[in-house]
């Protein structure tokens, strides 16, 4: 199921108000008008994926997350960031780094594995991998 404008528009409004900036700071700091982001905020308006990305940069927040709430990415796979945001216990520093780890893990293993084929590549870890952090104190 895809967040809806309204949600998308209150996510929006608490991240802005964790980083106690102004709707106008918001505003100029994205690029849009503080007019049309007051209307995303109460959930009148649909901000384009463009307008998003600007929203997620100036909220230091991941682009695929803020797609995410949007309903432009498929919730599949996702999860984990879904979960990230709703955390009402972590701070919105800590939100950042935490999906910026999962995303960087992420890119890592599409890398490796291309074709996606080797999903539980974390869960068979080779032990000697593990210990060599271990070995070198």
């Amino acid at each position: 199921m895809t967040e809806e404008p309204r949600d998308l528009g209150g996510f929006i409004r608490d991240l802005r108000r964790n980083a106690r900036i102004s709707l106008r700071q918001l505003a100029e700091q994205a690029g849009v008008s503080n007019p049309y982001l007051s209307q995303i905020e109460r959930g009148l308006r649909k901000p384009s994926a463009e307008v998003l990305a600007q929203l997620a940069g100036a909220l230091r927040v991941s682009t695929p997350l803020m797609y995410l709430r949007a309903g432009l990415l498929e919730r599949e796979g996702h999860d984990v960031l879904a979960a990230i945001a709703a955390d009402s216990e972590l701070t919105v520093a800590q939100k950042q780094s935490l999906t910026q780890i999962y995303e960087t893990f992420r890119r890592e293993n599409a890398r490796q594995d291309p074709d996606g084929i080797a999903s539980g590549a974390g869960l068979e870890a080779d032990p000697a991998s593990t210990t060599k952090p271990e070995e070198s104190t």
